[in-house]
């Protein structure tokens, strides 16, 4: 069964039930006030004609109906009661709207108490059907019960009055339940609009798959409401939230949980923000708050997805290095395509000596180059980049050298071979567009010097570039900032982080021939920070 269906049909039973009930609830309390209220009228009446001297004295006449008849026929006329009897002690009548029925005994068998001297309210079936009855004694002058007055309303009488009132009743009742069904319809449709028409069963489902979807994306998430009380956090955003999984934060203000947050701005303002840095507990991230708008084009909310810095930066190391290892693999290809040319024109050229020495050159030239880094860099990671970055070199007819005296084998085991191929890299990079970059080249290398010894690893990147103006000094390291046209300025912040992370420093000076010298130093112990071995004669900047 359909939810708007369920929904009219409940609130239609409820609404059926407590107008029935409530109907027959007044009515039993209107018909109970009738009765006490008639009963009442009755008893009254009779009290006052048993209190009638006339009546009193024609008790001792020889006939007292003659006198009283034609008395009480007149009240009851005025009061429009069914009947007032008259009777003494032995129950006998002295009147009766019956003229036939006087003399004859009372009935009804309630006269006891009444004897006794009480005046009562009865109900009991007398000569002229059921009725409700008011009874008062009539005393003499020596307060003896001489006789009996009783004062009667039929029962059917009364009935036809509640009946009116129950038609009435029952008639407001109906039109009260035509109204609750209309709206009750209306309810239903509303309550099927707000929730966009799905079912009980398909909102379940919904929820559930967004819980799932909310627990595996790799993204902090946290909703608000107007009132910026948080209403949805999901399993990431309370890990860089440094909490316990099973932490509870709904119900908690945004600033009780992250206390610099900007989202009561945005649900204020209703303006999204993108891309926005802040930070959380000890991490970095990269915010964006977006504001919930309702239908009528109202904010209710807001939802703010963070991601860590770190995670980004390592997502950007892993495509530059694709991006160095595609590029070293074009240029050896490209460089060995000249180089299989000229070898092949030679030979067509039956220059047979001379092709055999280029062969043996460039075979001795990479055999050396192999042969060293093999040596003194035994690290395949570092090593396939130095060669790549090699080749890469000569394509691009710059020289690359390696300090002879270059050593970097005591590496330690646990230290990131990413973050090391990071950092050497991108200074490679940046040496080679610095020196391609420079009008005059009159020196176009680059040379790269690592060393071991000691606590720190040490790397020193030199080029003989168009170097680093004074005025820029460490805006080099912020993402973005570059000082050659187009899409770069990420490289010397990927530096920069990964040293962070290698608890290293950074630092450069200028070149006393050209360009410019970066010099890294990072400790071989992790809980260990790297010393400064050389003095600062430029700008620094430190991982701390």
């Amino acid at each position: 069964m359909r939810l708007q269906t369920k929904l009219i049909l409940i609130i239609c039973s409820f609404l059926s039930i407590v107008i029935i009930s409530l109907s027959s609830i007044f009515y039993y309390i209107m018909t109970t006030a009738l009765e006490d209220q008639i009963g009442t009228r009755a008893l009254k009446v009779a009290e006052t004609v048993s209190n009638m001297p006339d009546i009193r004295n024609a008790f001792l006449t020889t006939d007292p109906s003659k006198i009283i008849q034609p008395l009480v026929e007149k009240i009851r006329d005025q009061i429009d009661a069914e009947y007032i009897v008259v009777g003494n002690r032995e129950g006998i009548r002295f009147s009766h709207p019956i003229p036939d029925r006087i003399g004859k005994e009372m009935v009804g068998g309630d006269n006891g108490p009444v004897l006794e001297g009480q005046s009562i309210i009865s109900k009991a079936i007398g000569s002229l059907g059921p009725s409700l009855r008011g009874k008062a004694p009539i005393f003499d002058e020596q307060g003896t019960v001489i006789g009996i007055v009783s004062v009667g309303f039929l029962t059917k009488d009364i009935h036809s009055i509640t009946y009116t009132y129950q038609s009435r009743i029952e008639f407001i009742s109906l039109i009260v339940l035509i109204f609750g069904l209309i709206g009750s319809v209306l309810i239903a449709r509303n309550v099927r609009r707000a929730i966009h028409g799905l079912e009980p069963k398909e909102i379940g489902e919904l929820y559930t798959e967004k819980q799932a979807i909310l627990q595996t994306i790799r993204e902090g998430i946290i909703a608000v409401n107007r009132e910026g009380i948080v209403t949805m956090a999901n399993r990431y955003a309370l890990q860089l939230m440094q909490l316990p999984i099973s932490a509870k934060i709904t119900g908690r203000h945004i600033e009780d949980v992250i206390p610099n947050t900007r989202l009561n701005e945005v649900v204020r303002t209703g303006e999204a923000e993108f891309d926005h840095e802040m930070l959380i507990g000890d991490h970095e991230v990269i915010v964006n708050r977006v504001p919930i708008i309702n239908r009528k084009h109202g904010v209710t909310g807001a939802v703010s997805s963070f991601r860590s810095k770190s995670e980004l930066y390592r997502l950007a190391e892993e495509l530059s290095q694709v991006k160095r290892f595609a590029e070293a693999l074009r240029a050896q290809t490209h460089e060995f395509s000249n180089k299989l040319y000229v070898i092949s024109g030679l030979i067509q050229l039956e220059s047979y000596q001379e092709a055999i020495d280029l062969i043996s050159k460039e075979s001795d030239v990479h055999q050396n180059w192999v042969q060293f880094i093999m040596t003194e860099i035994p690290d395949p990671m570092i090593g396939g980049l130095l060669i790549g970055k090699f080749n890469h070199a000569q394509e691009k007819k710059l020289t690359f050298e390696i300090d002879p005296e270059s050593s970097f084998r005591d590496i330690p085991a646990e230290m990131d071979r990413n973050l090391l191929v990071t950092i050497i890299g991108n200074l490679i990079d940046n040496a080679m567009e610095a020196v391609l970059a420079a009008e005059e080249r009159k020196a176009p290398y680059v040379k790269l010097f690592l060393t071991d010894l000691g606590e720190d690893l040490i790397i020193e990147c030199e080029d003989c570039g168009i170097g680093i103006p004074d005025e820029i000094g460490n805006t080099v390291f912020e993402k973005g900032f570059s000082t050659k046209a187009g899409d770069r300025g990420i490289g010397l912040a990927l530096v920069q982080h990964a040293v962070h992370k290698l608890n290293g420093y950074i630092t450069f000076q200028k070149n006393p021939e050209c360009g410019t010298i970066f010099t890294v130093a990072i400790p071989k112990y992790p809980n260990s920070t790297a010393r400064r071995p050389f003095p600062d004669h430029g700008t620094s900047t430190t991982g701390h």
